[in-house]
């Protein structure tokens, strides 16, 4: 007797689709064809549920849903954003692009020079990184507690108190411009009073601090940054002015730089406009030394003078850190200081303009001509 082999065909295993959450990875898949979200893969489990919806747009939108109720279950997130209306919450993203929209319209319309948008730039990249490094994925999760903890954080990583100063308070005018064109509910207002700093206790490096910062550069690895330290202790420049100096802003014949505001010129191509703090353009004399370093740089197809460590533009954080970790730390036994004053290790890029202002006065310079150079509507007492 033959037995017929009958085929068996078992049902093939449903595909799940992967979905990264705010919090939470999901395996997104629907049975009898209504969706649900396997979490179980998370630590700590957060198991099987039922979305009870059977179209794919919908399930990803309850999933969103589901993600925000379990982190707030598991302490990851606020419950008071379960409160808050969906389309009232306010993703970071989403928030930065909206700003930088804002601030990007033409002067003429009241919009920032292009220096200070980029301040706002500079902000939101930290921020943003050490925001969802802390849980906080909305503006709505933006509050006193959150920008106590980043003040703490810039504190430890050795800002000086006006940047701190200007960060925090760029913060607040970012919640503020999100409520009065109603991204975010008026709740999310709440008051954070800060001192605006007096004066200045930026330390000024004297003479043997400098030779010694720019010999220490000399090592092979640091060449780039002793070019950038030389430029900025022998004009006074801001060092967001010397990322922007370009070789057009250079006369050789005349020995002089000139800085020009841009901010009120039309725009030609692709490059951004440059603007300067005060808003006027400047001159200033070439130093000797300067001159000698300029001579020996190559001209990149960019047009920029100087450039970071891997031949790009420079960022001004790139070369604070590369200053403090790879000259000033190692060089602090060599210039010990007072602990209850600043001293040679809380020097910072700034510095360099003060110092730069203490070396003309004492060539006797006058104070007028070096405003004129500077820009600078007076002189500070650290100056």
């Amino acid at each position: 007797m033959k037995i017929k082999k009958v085929d068996i065909n078992m049902p093939k295993q449903r595909k799940k689709e992967e979905v990264e959450c705010k919090y939470f990875r999901w395996l997104l898949g629907d049975r009898n064809g209504v969706y649900f979200a396997d979490g179980r893969s998370n630590s700590p489990p957060l198991g099987r549920q039922s979305l009870g919806v059977r179209q794919k747009d919908a399930a990803i939108d309850a999933l969103h849903e589901l993600d925000l109720v379990m982190a707030v279950q598991q302490g990851l997130a606020d419950q008071s954003l379960l409160k808050t209306e969906t389309s009232q919450r306010l993703e970071l993203a989403t928030g930065r692009k909206l700003y930088e929209n804002f601030v990007k319209r033409p002067r003429v319309a009241g919009g920032p020079r292009s220096s200070t948008a980029k301040r706002y730039r500079a902000v939101l990249d930290k921020f943003l990184v050490f925001a969802e490094s802390q849980g906080v994925h909305y503006w709505n999760q933006v509050n006193r507690q959150v920008l106590d903890a980043y003040a703490s954080w810039l504190d430890g990583e050795s800002y000086a108190y006006a940047t701190e100063y200007l960060e925090l308070n760029t913060l607040k005018q970012i919640l503020k411009f999100f409520v009065q064109n109603q991204h975010l509910p008026s709740e999310a207002l709440f008051a954070y009073p800060m001192k605006k700093a007096q004066g200045t206790d930026t330390y000024c490096w004297r003479s043997d601090e400098v030779q010694a910062i720019l010999k220490h550069c000399e090592e092979a690895n640091l060449i780039w940054l002793r070019s950038v330290l030389l430029a900025l202790s022998t004009t006074g420049l801001r060092i967001s002015e010397l990322a922007n100096l370009r070789w057009s802003d250079i006369d050789f014949d005349r020995c002089m730089i000139t800085l020009k505001d841009e901010s009120m010129s039309r725009k030609r191509g692709t490059r951004e406009l440059r603007s300067t703090k005060s808003g006027y353009n400047r001159s200033f004399p070439i130093h000797e030394e300067l001159e000698n370093i300029l001579s020996n740089l190559d001209q990149n197809k960019d047009g920029r003078v100087f450039h970071g460590p891997l031949g790009g533009k420079i960022k001004p954080d790139t070369v604070r850190r590369n200053l403090i970790r790879d000259v000033l730390a190692p060089l602090a036994p060599r210039f010990p200081g007072n602990s209850d004053e600043p001293s040679f290790v809380d020097g910072r890029l700034h510095s360099f303009r003060h110092y730069f202002c203490s070396v003309c006065a004492n060539a006797g310079i006058p104070e007028r001509i070096l405003m004129t150079w500077l820009r600078q509507i007076h002189l500070t007492h650290g100056h």
